[in-house]
């Protein structure tokens, strides 16, 4: 038998992106998790104060991971043009001081 197994380009290959997102996101969320609680044993005295900053940790790595994924689902950001601005504008700006 044949091997005819098509070769997709990376940018087109979901399964692999779907791997490395979940990857990053539970690393993410495991190390800030553990960051937090290192914080919170380290600074707070309260156990109330312990857990907020382990959820407060678990929520940077959440919100990192998210960001990454979806720039690697969608791309790099395009850049957005600059509003152009007029030279009678300027002259009036500067006139004015």
């Amino acid at each position: 038998m044949a091997d005819n197994k098509e070769i997709i380009p990376p940018q087109y290959d979901l399964d692999a992106k779907w791997d490395a997102c979940l990857d990053l996101t539970v690393r993410r969320f495991v190390y800030s998790s553990f960051a937090g609680a290192f914080g919170g044993l380290l600074f707070f005295r309260s156990p109330l104060t312990r857990w907020a900053s382990i959820a407060f940790g678990a929520g940077v790595g959440i919100g990192s991971a998210y960001a990454e994924c979806s720039r690697l689902f969608d791309g790099p950001p395009t850049k957005l043009a600059l509003p152009k601005v007029s030279e009678t504008a300027t002259q009036h700006v500067q006139g004015s001081e």
